[in-house]
């Protein structure tokens, strides 16, 4: 069976669904006219952007959800304050978050200071505050609980501002702008020969 694999840059402010929750969201189905039987390989909230998998791919969908298979997801992080080189080393040995009603020590990671990557602005743009500077950082991880990047910065004393998914395993946001989508294959994803 020959499946689909596509990589959509999700802009700010639209649902990794493709149902409205109410009359004024926008959905995947702004973007992308594609079979019913393709979905998205996890979510990004509607106040992130970046990277995301769709795929009838079952077998594959649950490979990159499920934990332990370790693959990792990056993210740059704008954030406020200019974060430090202790927040990092604190970041990648795993900080305590609150997940559901429970305290969870995130899985260590990797993390380091960035310049500002080259995406476009955000639409809306972030607020910005004269007093505070901001920076960025990415992050890699290989899990993936509710708001969890968002989560660990903040336990680190960063809140962030703004949050792009960049890659997915060997997958990136390259020749893509927000709204675009681009038809992938499994290799792309993989970078090894489809099984």
């Amino acid at each position: 069976m020959r499946y689909t694999y596509i990589a959509f840059y999700k802009p700010f402010d639209v649902l990794s669904q493709f149902t409205k929750e109410i009359e004024t969201h926008k959905t995947l189905a702004d973007y992308l006219n594609i079979a019913k039987d393709i979905y998205p390989v996890g979510r990004l909230d509607r106040d992130s952007e970046g990277l995301l998998l769709l795929t009838d791919d079952k077998r594959l969908n649950h490979k990159l959800l499920d934990p332990k298979y370790n693959h990792p997801r990056t993210y740059w992080v704008q954030v406020d304050g200019t974060i430090t080189s202790g927040a990092i080393v604190a970041l990648e040995a795993g900080p305590v978050i609150k997940v559901g009603k429970s305290m969870y020590k995130t899985q260590k990671c990797k993390a380091k200071i960035i310049d500002r990557p080259n995406l476009p602005d955000r639409i809306p743009p972030i607020r910005v505050r004269k007093s505070i500077p901001t920076s960025w950082a990415s992050i890699t991880l290989t899990e993936g609980k509710n708001r969890q990047v968002r989560k660990m910065f903040a336990s680190i004393g960063f809140p962030v501002l703004r949050l792009v998914r960049a890659s997915i395993q060997n997958l990136d946001l390259s020749g893509l702008i927000p709204g675009e989508h681009r038809v992938v294959t499994k290799f792309d994803l993989l970078n090894r020969e489809p099984e």
